[in-house]
């Protein structure tokens, strides 16, 4: 699983990043001491309704603390799409 670290601030428009790549399976979102806070698996063309409850949970949890770590799986097989 891939790991990325990201402060409190930007952890709304990170995992907005990801969820955009098309080819995240999973986020787990965890707090500095390790702990997990959401653990979400995402089925393939998520749609935006859908993850409402979802946007309401990453408020409450970036406002709790200032760094995260978010564990990224993908689907195998496919290209990580970044921004230049």
């Amino acid at each position: 699983m891939e790991e990325i670290k990201v402060a409190g601030g930007n952890l709304k428009a990170k995992l907005k990043e990801l969820i955009h790549e098309g080819n995240v399976r999973r986020i787990v979102i965890r707090n500095p001491q390790g702990r997990t806070l959401l653990d979400l698996p995402l089925a393939a063309g998520v749609a935006g309704a859908a993850l409402l409850p979802f946007w309401a949970a990453i408020g409450t949890i970036a406002a709790l603390a200032t760094d995260y770590t978010i564990g990224v799986e993908r689907d195998p097989g496919t290209a990580v799409n970044k921004p230049q």
